[in-house]
């Protein structure tokens, strides 16, 4: 019992650390993938296999060879791992409140508006820079080529995706005439055009579709977050036994430290052994 703690964290890590290898390789694959939703991934996930990479390697040496200072090193790095994470989870389920869409009388899909979704999301997803990486994304998603041959009754029977609700059609309510959008309708109404590649990539409620599938996504990850944030505070605890443990080895005593804490006897010793006599 007394090293299933440094076994285990000794296993857990030698996982991890495989486990960053095709993390590494994934990112380096993306680097070279002329797509550019697939380019953007490089640098995040190329940061996160260094990361678990030297985490992992500290953790295993520590706990397999009893290296303490290693251990430390994995202990505060896996402090401050939880730290973060706790953080951008309550900070996901923060900014992925509201959303889900309206239904439309009649139709089995939904549709997005801007307005529901948090000052955090629209801010970012209306700014210039931001926009212009996700409008590539969802063009070179061919999103919308899925959907170009339906017919009418397709539109009544059939669900679409977020992005091709927002992106791919007009907002059900607009009318036309001639080819023309009629009066006093919403502006996307006059943003959509026939066109492959205009269609509804100008309208808000493209912008609101993309919103809707990273609040999607996210939600899901902040879910699996807690279960991860859970999992690693387990994973801690082994870490701190295994700290413990790995101090205890420097002295080649398992249950303490096998070492004199005075060289000699107490200095008053022979003075209370001797006072009797000489009473």
């Amino acid at each position: 019992m007394y090293r299933f703690s440094n076994t285990v964290i000794g296993y857990l890590n030698l996982l991890t650390l495989l486990a960053s290898i095709p993390i590494i390789g994934g990112a380096m694959w993306f680097a070279r993938s002329s797509a550019t939703c697939e380019s953007a991934l490089q640098m995040p996930l190329l940061a996160v296999g260094f990361v678990v990479l030297l985490v992992s390697l500290a953790g295993f040496i520590g706990a397999c060879f009893n290296v303490a200072w290693a251990l430390w090193l994995y202990l505060v790095a896996m402090f401050l791992l939880i730290a973060a994470l706790l953080g951008i989870t309550a900070f996901g389920f923060a900014v992925t409140g509201g959303g889900g869409g309206s239904q439309v009388a009649g139709r089995i899909y939904r549709e997005y508006h801007l307005g529901d979704y948090s000052a955090w999301l629209r801010h970012r997803i209306t700014e210039d820079r931001y926009w212009r990486a996700a409008g590539s994304c969802v063009v070179g998603s061919k999103a919308c080529a899925e959907i170009a041959g339906w017919t009418p009754l397709d539109y009544l029977q059939r669900d679409l995706t977020p992005i091709q609700s927002g992106c791919c059609k007009p907002p059900t309510a607009c009318t036309y005439g001639a080819g023309m959008a009629m009066a006093a309708q919403e502006d996307d109404c006059y943003r959509w055009s026939n066109a492959a590649d205009v269609l509804c990539y100008a309208c808000d409620s493209c912008k609101a579709g993309v919103l809707e599938q990273v609040r999607r996504d996210w939600h899901k990850l902040s879910v699996l977050n807690v279960v991860v944030v859970i999992f690693l505070i387990a994973v801690y605890a082994l870490g701190c036994c295994a700290f413990r443990n790995a101090r205890r080895a420097l002295s080649d005593y398992p249950y303490g430290d096998n070492r004199m804490s005075k060289i000699g006897p107490r200095w008053d010793y022979y003075w209370w052994v001797t006072l009797p006599v000489l009473v």
